[in-house]
C-alpha cells in the first residue's frame, strides 16, 4: 500500500506566486438598459409579455432575468433563441427557462471583452479557504460571480471535456495547481497520463507524482491495473484496522501509517480508448464503482466527446462533469445529458454539473499560466529534488494484461485454449461452428481461438465459406498432424 513518509518537513506555496485575474467588459449602464428594452421589445412582437426584473453582470456573460405574464409558455421563449441574438446583435445567446430556484428566466449575452478568472482570485475566497476537504479544487466564478469550488472527495470523481480550444487542458492544470497549493505529499499523490505529450510537462518534478509523466498508453493502462490493485489492497487494510474509509483509517494512525488521497488524472482519453477500449473502459468503470472510500479519484479528460469515448458505462459511474464548448448538440448531450455547451463561447466558458444539482451551472474557468505553473512546481522541486519517491512498478505492471488489452495476437489469453486444440486435433479439422458446438461458447469466444490457433501455426488459413480449415500441430513450428 502507498503510505505516507513522515521524515520530511514540507512548506506549502505562497499565494504571491500567482497573478490576479480581470474584469469582464459588460458594458456600462445605458447599454444593459438598452439590451434590457431591446429583450422586452423582441419578445413583444411574437405576442409574450415579459419584463426584465434584474440584470446580474458576470465575467463572461450578463445575465437577465425575465419575468413572463401568466399564462406564458416557457417553450415559446426559448423558441426565440436566434431572434434574441439578432436584435442584441450577440454571437451566441443561452435561454435558461426557469432559473432553478427561482421564477424567472435566465438571457444570458455575451460580454463584449471576457473577463479573467485567476487561480488566485478563487483560492482566496472563503468559500475555498473554509472547505475542510483536502481535495477542494478551483474551478472558476458563475455567472454573478461567486466561486465555484469542487470537492473531488464528494464528487467523487471528474470527467472535462470540450472541444479543441475550448480551455479543457487549462482547467486541468488548474485542479492540480489546487491540489499543489494546498496538499503535500504525504496527503495527496497525483498520478498523470497525458497522451498529448505537451500540456503537463510543467508537472514532472513535483514531489506528488507516484510516477513519472506517463506519455504511453501502455504504461497508463498499466497504471489503471496498479491503481485497482492498490484500491484492493487499501480495503483489505481497511478491514483489518475495522476502517470504513480513508478518513476513519487516517484518524487512527499517525506519520509513516497514513496512506495518502490518490487523484489520477488522464487526458487525452479519446486517444487510450482508441487502443484498448475493452481494458480501459473495464479498469475505469472498476475504479470509479469502488475506488471512492480508499480515497482514490478519477479526473478524465477528453476533446472528442463522443459516445465511443464517454461510454455509457463510464458516464454512469462518474455524474460530475464539466463540459466546455463543443461543436454539436449531440456532443454536449453526450457529455452532460442535454444541450447547451454548444452555445459557450470558448476559452474557459463552461457548463458544471455536479451530482446534487439536476442542472448545469454557467461558469468561467479559471485561467493558470505557464510561468505560475513553472513557479509553483519550483516550489516543491527546491524541497525534494528531482524524482522524489518515484514508484517505477506502478508502469511495469503484468505485460500479459497489458498486451490482452491492446490485441495482441500472440499472447493465450484465453484458459480454455488447450481443450480447443485437442478437440480441433482430435477431429483433424477446424472451424468456429464446430467449437461453438463442443465447447458450448459464443461466435465471438469461438473465433478468438481459431484466431490465436491460426497465428501459433495450429491451423492453416481458411479455404472459403462452409470448408474446415486444414490442421497442422500442436504448436507452431510442431510436428505436422
Amino acid at each position: 500500500v502507498l503510505h505516507a513518509k513522515a521524515d520530511k518537513q514540507w512548506t506549502l506555496p505562497s499565494l504571491d506566486l500567482l497573478g490576479s485575474g480581470e474584469d469582464g467588459k459588460a458594458g456600462g449602464r445605458q447599454e444593459i438598459e438598452r439590451n434590457a428594452a431591446l429583450i422586452e421589445e423582441t419578445l413583444a412582437h411574437f405576442n409574450i409579455s415579459a419584463k426584465v426584473v434584474e440584470v446580474t453582470p458576470g465575467p463572461v456573460v450578463t445575465r437577465y432575468e425575465l419575468k413572463p405574464a401568466p399564462g406564458v409558455l416557457l417553450s415559446k421563449i426559448e423558441s426565440l433563441n436566434d431572434n434574441l441574438s439578432l436584435a442584441l446583435a450577440a454571437r451566441t445567446l443561452r435561454i435558461e427557462a426557469p432559473i432553478p430556484g427561482k421564477s424567472v428566466v435566465g438571457i444570458e449575452v455575451p460580454n463584449m471583452a471576457v473577463g479573467l478568472v485567476s487561480l488566485r482570485d478563487v483560492v482566496e475566497t472563503n468559500v475555498f479557504k473554509q472547505s475542510p476537504s483536502k481535495l477542494t479544487v478551483a474551478l472558476g466564478r458563475d455567472v454573478a460571480g461567486a466561486p465555484i469550488v469542487l470537492d473531488l472527495a464528494a464528487m467523487p470523481h471528474l470527467m472535462v471535456a470540450g472541444q479543441t480550444g475550448s480551455g479543457k487542458s487549462v482547467s486541468i492544470s488548474s485542479i492540480l495547481c489546487s491540489l499543489l497549493l494546498t496538499t503535500t505529499p504525504d496527503e495527496v499523490r497525483i498520478l498523470i497520463g497525458d497522451l498529448k505529450r505537451v500540456d503537463f510537462t510543467h508537472f514532472a518534478s513535483v514531489p506528488h507524482l507516484v510516477t513519472d509523466v506517463m506519455t504511453d498508453a501502455e504504461k497508463i493502462l498499466r497504471a489503471l491495473h496498479w491503481t485497482t490493485d492498490e484500491m484492493d489492497r487499501r480495503y483489505r487494510l481497511f478491514a483489518r484496522t475495522s476502517a470504513r474509509n480513508i478518513a476513519q483509517y487516517n484518524e487512527k494512525h499517525t506519520g509513516p501509517d497514513r496512506i495518502p488521497y490518490v487523484v489520477f488524472v488522464i487526458d487525452e482519453l479519446a486517444d487510450l480508448m482508441l487502443q484498448a477500449p475493452i481494458q480501459v473502459e473495464k479498469q475505469i468503470t472498476r475504479v470509479a464503482q469502488l475506488a471512492r472510500a480508499t480515497g482514490i479519484h478519477l479526473v478524465l479528460g477528453t476533446q472528442r466527446p463522443s459516445v465511443d469515448v464517454i461510454t455509457g458505462l463510464i458516464k454512469a459511474n462518474i455524474p460530475a462533469r464539466v463540459a466546455f464548448a463543443t461543436a454539436s448538440a449531440v456532443d454536449s448531450r453526450t457529455i452532460l445529458d442535454m444541450t447547451g455547451a454548444e452555445k459557450l463561447l470558448g476559452r474557459g466558458d463552461m457548463l458544471v454539473l455536479r451530482p446534487d444539482l439536476a442542472t448545469p451551472i454557467r461558469a468561467q474557468g479559471v485561467f493558470v499560466s505557464d510561468q505560475e505553473i513553472q513557479a509553483i512546481s519550483h516550489h516543491w522541486t527546491m524541497q525534494s529534488g528531482l524524482r522524489y519517491d518515484r514508484h517505477d512498478k506502478v508502469t511495469q505492471g503484468d505485460d500479459r494484461l497489458v498486451r490482452r488489452g491492446f490485441g495482441d495476437g500472440d499472447e493465450i489469453d484465453d484458459d480454455r485454449y488447450e481443450e480447443a486444440v485437442e478437440i480441433v486435433m482430435r477431429a483433424n479439422a477446424a472451424s468456429v461452428s464446430m467449437l461453438q458446438r463442443k465447447m458450448t461458447i459464443g461466435f465471438a469466444r469461438a473465433g478468438r481461438l481459431i484466431d490465436i490457433m491460426e497465428q501459433n501455426g495450429v491451423i492453416g488459413p481458411p479455404k472459403g465459406p462452409g470448408k474446415m480449415r486444414e490442421v497442422y500441430g500442436s504448436s507452431r513450428g510442431g510436428d505436422e498432424a
